[in-house]
């Protein structure tokens, strides 16, 4: 179980939109070692200027179903490959932002290969068939399907008890109004400060319109 707050400060493109806070709670089971179902649902407030009638919108936004299975472990020189699903549904309010109206469907692989005892890389590429990839106003809101993503992260152990990693990931689309909508890199570590306990931050910045231009983020993970 994974639950998170995200608060961002939109770019003025996205007016009359201002600011939005994303409490999003999500659920990981694993039915077999290689098979593993998904189910997440955010809870979304979204700011607006004095322009809008509605100066704030709460409520639940569009809820996600996922599958993921690994297809085979790493062996030798071959990597280990993971195909996953997504679908995500319109329960959230499309009138003010809260839902995209519209039914996501999204699928991808995942490559993972031990370089080293301490260093591993992962490389992913993927397609969203419908849909857009936005949670309430944060994200490619224009484009309705169609969207290539991919990314590649490399994450090295520097101590028993210290991570550090880098990511680099994009989405890119045909339409002439959000080409090349999506490029952030990101980089952060997780420190364990008591077993099973660790304590996780990351920079994380970007170009275009989709992504932001400078986060800071900070949380635990309890295993």
């Amino acid at each position: 179980m994974e639950v998170f707050d995200e608060y961002d400060w939109l770019p003025r493109l996205q007016a009359p939109h201002v600011q939005q806070n994303t409490f999003n709670m999500r659920i990981n089971y694993g039915l077999t070692e290689r098979l593993e179902l998904n189910l997440d649902s955010p809870l979304i407030t979204i700011f607006n200027d004095s322009t809008t009638t509605a100066r704030r919108a709460n409520g639940i936004g569009d809820t996600n179903f996922g599958v993921k299975f690994k297809i085979r472990d790493e062996n030798g020189k071959s990597p280990a490959v993971t195909a996953a699903a997504y679908i995500e549904t319109p329960t959230g309010n499309a009138i003010n932002g809260l839902g995209s109206g519209l039914v996501d469907t999204w699928i991808y692989g995942v490559v993972q290969k031990t370089l080293s005892p301490a260093l591993v890389a992962h490389l992913n590429g993927g397609y969203l068939f419908t849909g857009n990839t936005s949670t309430g106003v944060v994200g490619i809101t224009k484009t309705r399907g169609h969207i290539a993503t991919t990314g590649a992260s490399v994450v090295r152990m520097i101590t028993r008890r210290f991570d550090l990693g880098t990511e680099v990931t994009a989405a890119v689309t045909r339409n002439n109004e959000v080409q090349r909508a999506q490029l952030q890199w990101m980089v952060g570590g997780n420190y364990e400060v008591h077993e099973g306990v660790t304590l996780d931050i990351g920079i994380l910045g970007g170009h275009f319109v989709a992504s932001p231009r400078f986060a800071l983020q900070i949380g635990f993970s309890f295993d």
